[in-house]
């Protein structure tokens, strides 16, 4: 901070050099002194200069070296009614507030938020990251916030800034229709969204985040351990099903409460069934006995007669037409896999007729 004291009681030189990291606003001391007409006013990059006078906004001035004189001043010039060639000394309060970003701040949920998940249903989170804040517009943001403070800093805001970041963040989540496992893949574009929900909001209090990160979204630590048996179980095979496998885990664990008999006899039963299980589908060495083959697909037969075609016919229906004389010797048959029509006996369906019975004995 700098203070040049020219010609007595009237201030000549009005600037500020912040050595802090954490302060929005700062006051410029007038210790009861006037601001004498035509002094300079330095403002840096990174900073903003508010003139307040008898409580009003008066002038903003951005990063330059300003002579205050009535050209230069068009909202102090009106509030004061000064004329064209005024050059007596006047009295205004003067905030610089820094425009610079206020980087790394932190945001996180103190609630689970509440959401539907299409694959497991209601399902309750945790989210946490980081975010950035700047003074968009130096004005509003006296208005609206500041007003009389004498020092300002990010700490005082950023509760707030929390607030409106945890509303937007659990009414995106809700309405995004993300499944849980999916977040992670898509926190980018699940920060834009609350940046842009959020963007309006901040912008009454004169603010913009230039930067909003998403660094973890969580699910309870009993979901998570259920998902992580989830895992295990389709790692180490079906096992029939999940539940026998969690069974399975929790009686193998010590002080689980396994060590009784009732809990001890249900292990051993257990266990049995599931080498009988494992034993069954074992070979005689010991390794995993082959499936037997899939049985043959029965051939299906046409006949061929009197220039026409019937059929398909399986071969009990051909050996039921032998017997009521329907299927003759001569009859030309065909089935998948022959070059052509072929008579019935010189096929395989040869032996249905060896199998049909004598001709009945002559009556008596």
């Amino acid at each position: 901070m700098v203070f040049d004291f020219l010609k007595g009681e009237f201030i000549d030189v009005i600037d500020w050099t912040d050595d802090t990291r954490d302060t929005m606003v700062w006051r410029f001391e007038r210790r009861g002194n006037a601001i004498k007409y035509g002094a300079k006013l330095t403002v840096r990059e990174g900073q903003a200069a508010v003139f307040i006078h008898e409580g009003q906004l008066a002038d903003v001035f951005g990063p330059g070296l300003y002579m205050l004189e009535t050209n230069n001043m068009p909202v102090m010039t009106t509030l004061q009614h000064w004329d064209h060639g005024f050059n007596s000394p006047f009295k205004a309060e003067v905030y610089f507030i820094s425009t610079t970003r206020f980087n790394d701040l932190k945001w996180g949920t103190k609630n689970p938020i509440m959401c539907r998940d299409p694959e497991f249903g209601p399902v309750r989170i945790r989210a946490f990251g980081t975010y950035s804040m700047r003074v968009g517009d130096p004005g509003k943001f006296m208005l609206e916030i500041v007003g009389t403070d004498g020092e300002f800093t990010a700490d005082e805001i950023s509760f707030q800034i929390r607030n409106i970041i945890m509303q937007e963040f659990s009414r995106v989540i809700a309405s995004s229709g993300i499944p849980v496992l999916d977040m992670a893949a898509n926190t980018a574009d699940l920060g834009k969204l609350v940046t842009t929900a959020i963007a309006p909001l901040v912008a009454n209090y004169g603010l913009t985040l230039p930067e909003f990160y998403i660094e973890n979204i969580s699910l309870p630590e009993e979901v998570e351990k259920a998902l992580d048996k989830r895992t295990s179980a389709g790692i180490a095979g079906d096992l029939s099903k999940y539940m026998q496998y969690s069974a399975a885990e929790a009686l193998g664990k010590p002080g689980s409460g396994g060590g009784d008999a009732m809990t001890a006899g249900i292990g051993a039963a257990m266990g049995m069934s599931m080498a009988q299980n494992m034993a069954q589908n074992m070979g005689p060495w010991g390794t995993a006995a082959a499936p037997p083959p899939p049985p043959a697909a029965a051939r299906q037969w046409h006949l061929a007669e009197n220039g026409a075609t019937t059929g398909p016919f399986a071969e009990s229906d051909l050996a039921a037409m032998v017997t009521a004389g329907r299927l003759r010797p001569t009859t030309h048959v065909w089935t998948a896999g022959m070059d052509g029509w072929k008579t019935a006996t010189e096929t395989d369906l040869a032996r249905l007729f060896s199998q049909m019975p004598p001709p009945p004995p002559p009556g008596n």
